[in-house]
């Protein structure tokens, strides 16, 4: 194939994991509109290179024909976890869509089965059915689902081998699989601290949600021209922020909510 038949030849590839990054996305983003905790953190794609396809498909001794049945990763997607709890998660929520818009072809867990390197995540090859100009074309995919820990050793590790090639020193190997046991060790303790993590970033994102209303609030109010005093109420905000009084910012902004009601029943009559 010439370059341009090898683009025609990856559109579709391309199109498939942009259509995969938007439906794990709005995944994210729905437990983020109902205000529930998300397994996704956040979600990544690729389509191989057509070097790194051809290196492949010589190593495993692929004919140029059979390139697209036989290499799964040439359109990949990375789903990032904050936890290994979270993994089981998303990999639920991926059999549940098993038959409807995509086909599971194959799972690998790479979690329970390490890969000698010290690699841990968790693979699922899907046939995934795109809509083309010419019909519908199933596209091999490979989903690969970690944590973060996990994905900072392996974006290492892969940099490293790509470098190295087949020449990978033993002491540089030998500190990888340290450091890939060190990934682990962190993974597993933040689940342990888990419920206490979920905790904090809740509170964390109410503080949040809290401070944007009162800005909303005061906004409003200093375009009611009944209230001239808006330069005051931000005034009085810094000071409950600065005591770090949650509940007076909490008493703050219920104040606000009943001055915004009624000055806007006055504007009605």
């Amino acid at each position: 194939m010439d370059l341009n038949e090898w683009k025609r030849f990856l559109i579709p590839y391309e199109q498939a994991v942009e259509e995969l990054k938007v439906k794990f996305m709005g995944i994210r983003e729905e437990y983020i509109r109902l205000e529930e905790y998300s397994p996704i953190e956040y979600v990544t794609g690729r389509v191989k290179k057509i070097s790194s396809i051809l290196e492949k498909a010589q190593r495993k001794g692929i004919p140029l024909e059979e390139i697209e049945k036989k290499i799964e990763d040439i359109a990949g997607v990375r789903i990032i976890c904050q936890f290994v709890k979270d993994i089981d998660k998303v990999v639920k929520l991926i059999r549940e869509r098993d038959g409807k818009d995509l086909r599971i072809v194959e799972e690998r867990d790479y979690i329970k089965n390490i890969k000698p390197s010290g690699y841990r995540s968790y693979h699922i090859i899907i046939k995934y059915p795109l809509q083309t100009i010419r019909g519908e074309k199933e596209i091999l995919t490979e989903i690969q689902i970690r944590t973060l820990a996990m994905n900072f050793w392996a974006t290492i590790e892969h940099s490293l081998r790509y470098k190295y090639k087949k020449d990978m020193p033993d002491y540089i190997h030998k500190r990888l699989l340290n450091a890939a046991e060190a990934a682990f060790t962190l993974d597993k303790e933040m689940s342990e601290i888990r419920e206490e993590v979920l905790k904090a970033q809740e509170q964390f994102e109410a503080r949040s949600n809290m401070i944007a209303e009162i800005f909303t609030n005061i906004q409003n109010l200093s375009k009611i021209n009944e209230i001239k005093e808006a330069g005051k109420l931000y005034q009085k905000f810094w000071e409950i922020w600065e005591e770090g009084d949650i509940e007076k910012l909490e008493d703050f902004n219920r104040k606000l909510d009943i001055l915004a009601e009624i000055y806007g029943a006055q504007r009605l009559h």
